[in-house]
């Protein structure tokens, strides 16, 4: 999921606000206990705060181990990382290849590729250019085609002609673009929470120009990144072990070469905004499952909208349902209970639905 302007891109933030009125705090210590009240009070578990001190990871991660060896793929001037997990069980001649969402990296598909290649699968999980340890190059032309070509000529460099994509969140969106460019070497869609199922900026949502998700880029910190992902992800439950993943995005923001990354996911917030897919799910010509948590409440950039129009802008889960409709012999496992993040938040749960779902392609 996106992490540019945390605040913003969802119907709007936790509140200050208690059953018997606002809650009347100044600064920040206030607006922090008024979460954790908020969150108490509707029965959640209260996030523990980070530590002040963030360790810098460096822009590319290069302090930041993954769970399996990285190998690269250099393409031009640029350079993509990627884990290349062998089955541990018998093979079954069937490769899977696990995409990011925009706060997320190949390492938080770890449990997936484990449990994959448990499975007989081979599997491929790339950092996308601009992301967690790939090139973050000044003035790239980001787009979907890009990264999804890209991505083709990483699975060619790595031997793999057909693969099923699994894409989660933005990497949803890249598997749907991947699908409609590469269709000869596209097994099948696995999407997970994905976004651009729904056209924001049609239903109400400001276009933001890259000069204002710079500004909000620039106060992206573990704080904003942790109260997002406690509502969007985790809808108001934390626990300890997502602190890693708050640590791994905040560690890059913290380096010495931060301002690296802030322009990178400045730029990949404009593709999200600009470049949904819905109007496209109709010329898919693969397999498609939806995997959707029903806790989600993620609405690209909601918050910037009028008030009024709020309410037009759907969230995933919603835009799921016209979704499956509309691309052809799609099939939709709805997962009740679970957040934006079902891999993370549930991941032998998530498992035995993606299991099901590859059975079925």
């Amino acid at each position: 999921m996106p992490r540019a302007s945390i605040r913003g891109w969802v119907a709007g933030p936790p509140s200050g606000n208690l059953p018997g009125g606002p809650i009347r705090m100044r600064g920040r210590w206030g607006g922090m206990l008024a979460l954790i009240l908020a969150a108490h009070l509707a029965g959640a578990t209260a996030p523990r705060p980070l530590p002040t001190a963030v360790a810098p990871l460096g822009a590319n991660l290069e302090r930041f181990a993954y769970p399996y060896p990285v190998h690269w793929f250099d393409s031009g001037s640029l350079r993509m990382a990627y884990m290349d997990v062998a089955p541990t069980a018998p093979a079954n001649g069937r490769v899977a290849v696990l995409l990011h969402g925009k706060n997320f990296c190949a390492a938080t598909w770890g449990d997936t590729a484990r449990a994959l290649a448990a499975q007989g699968y081979r599997v491929i999980v790339p950092d996308q250019i601009g992301f967690c340890k790939s090139s973050k190059p000044v003035g790239f032309q980001y787009s979907f085609a890009a990264l999804a070509t890209l991505t083709r000529d990483l699975l060619a460099h790595a031997g793999v002609q057909r693969a099923v994509l699994v894409g989660h969140s933005t990497g949803g969106m890249l598997a749907i673009r991947y699908a409609l460019l590469c269709p000869a070497q596209t097994e099948a869609l696995v999407l997970v929470n994905p976004l651009g199922l729904n056209d924001t900026l049609a239903e109400g949502v400001p276009y933001a120009p890259l000069d204002r998700l710079l500004v909000e880029e620039a106060k992206t910190d573990a704080a904003s990144i942790k109260a997002y992902q406690l509502r969007n992800y985790y809808h108001g439950a934390w626990r300890p072990d997502y602190d890693r993943w708050v640590a791994m995005l905040a560690g890059q923001y913290a380096s010495a070469d931060g301002d690296t990354v802030r322009d990178a996911q400045a730029r990949l917030s404009d593709i999200i905004e600009t470049q949904p897919v819905a109007a496209e799910l109709g010329r898919l010509m693969v397999p498609v499952t939806l995997l959707i948590g029903q806790a989600d409440v993620t609405a690209f950039r909601a918050s910037s909208a009028p008030e009024a129009l709020r309410p037009r802008i759907r969230t995933v889960p919603q835009a799921a349902e016209t979704a499956a409709g509309t691309i052809p012999g799609a099939r939709l496992v709805r997962l009740d209970g679970l957040g934006h993040a079902p891999q993370v938040e549930a991941p032998a749960r998530f498992q035995a639905a993606l299991f099901d779902a590859l059975k079925e392609h």
